[in-house]
């Protein structure tokens, strides 16, 4: 049986230290501490040696086609036997059916010059001349205030479309068309004037004209021998025209500009004559009209005993017999 346990003690002596003190035994392992942070790499090391050689791989694909080669050297004829001679010429094949005939054509190389109808009719050229073109026949045109004249001798003056604005207004910026009051000026035909301006179809019976290649110069002159005449009428020339003063010789429309003929082209030859001869289209309108303030001017007859008159008669010629008596006329030529 066990009994109670006993009181206790009293407390012991103090004891001093030991001066020397001697390290104990060793512990046991205290646990494993937490992964420390990966160092450097370590410089490389020596270059293994080399493996071994790995299987052959699956075939590929097959590629695509190449180019062909240049062509090879043609090779040496090869040897029979005993090579032959070479046989006899054969005798010549008959002759070949006749080729087609080839194109012949003789070209006359010369001037363009302009033949006017002066009426609704297309003109027909003389015996020899070639058509080139035809078209309407133009007079002059006015821009900015500035009248800008055609040869009616040359085929600048024969334009293949009509239109009463046939030109735009330029400069350094851009180009405006149809914004100004510019005008176009050509030949009238025989058709009666009409009482309004006319407009549109309408248009088409007041102008015409026709273009012909000659095949050498021509020239507005009395014809002499060897010289063939192309037609004979009536001259009429101009100039341009100034504020106040004008020339002897033009036409002129609205305003103070106009145009003219040198006497040296046949388009100063008229075939007809009109006292007033073209007519005038106001550009943006689309409309042309005979307007009073147009005006032309012709060459007169002088006779020989009239030169050095001191004056000349003055006088109205109003019928229309009385203005063709006093015109002079012109003869276009061909030298052949």
């Amino acid at each position: 049986m066990t009994g109670e346990p006993g009181a206790k003690g009293p407390p012991g002596d103090l004891v001093n230290p030991d001066p020397f003190p001697r390290p104990g035994s060793l512990g046991p392992p205290g646990p494993p501490g937490p992964l420390g942070f990966p160092g450097n790499p370590g410089p490389s090391g020596e270059e293994g040696p080399a493996g071994r050689k790995g299987q052959p791989g699956s075939p590929g694909l097959p590629g695509t086609v190449g180019t062909p080669g240049p062509a090879g050297v043609p090779g040496e004829p090869g040897i029979d036997g005993v090579r032959g001679f070479a046989g006899p010429q054969g005798a010549p094949g008959p002759p070949g059916e006749q080729g087609p005939s080839g194109t012949s054509r003789t070209y006359s190389y010369g001037f363009l010059l302009v033949i006017h109808s002066q009426s609704e009719e297309i003109p027909v050229c003389p015996v020899d001349m070639v058509t080139m073109w035809n078209g309407y026949s133009l007079l002059y045109l006015e821009g900015q205030e500035k009248a800008h004249t055609q040869d009616l001798g040359q085929a600048g003056s024969c334009l293949r479309v009509f239109s009463t604005m046939p030109f735009s207004y330029c400069n350094v910026a851009a180009c405006d068309y149809a914004g100004r009051n510019d005008k176009s000026y050509w030949l009238s035909t025989t058709a009666a004037a009409p009482v309004a301006p006319a407009s549109g179809p309408e248009i088409r019976r007041q102008r015409a004209s026709g273009a012909c290649a000659w095949p050498c110069t021509a020239g507005r002159r009395h014809a002499p021998p060897r010289w063939r005449s192309l037609w004979y009428s009536f001259p009429w020339c101009t100039a341009s025209v100034t504020e106040g003063v004008r020339s002897a010789l033009q036409h002129t429309g609205s305003g103070d500009e106009g145009g003219g003929q040198s006497l040296t082209s046949a388009g100063s030859c008229l075939k007809d004559f009109r006292s007033q001869p073209f007519i005038e289209c106001q550009g943006p309108r689309g409309t042309c009209h005979y307007f009073s303030s147009a005006y032309s001017f012709w060459l007169t007859r002088v006779g020989v005993a009239e030169q050095f008159s001191p004056a000349p008669a003055a006088g109205t010629l109003k019928e229309a017999w009385q203005q063709r008596q006093t015109t002079s006329r012109c003869n276009v030529c061909m030298k052949e």
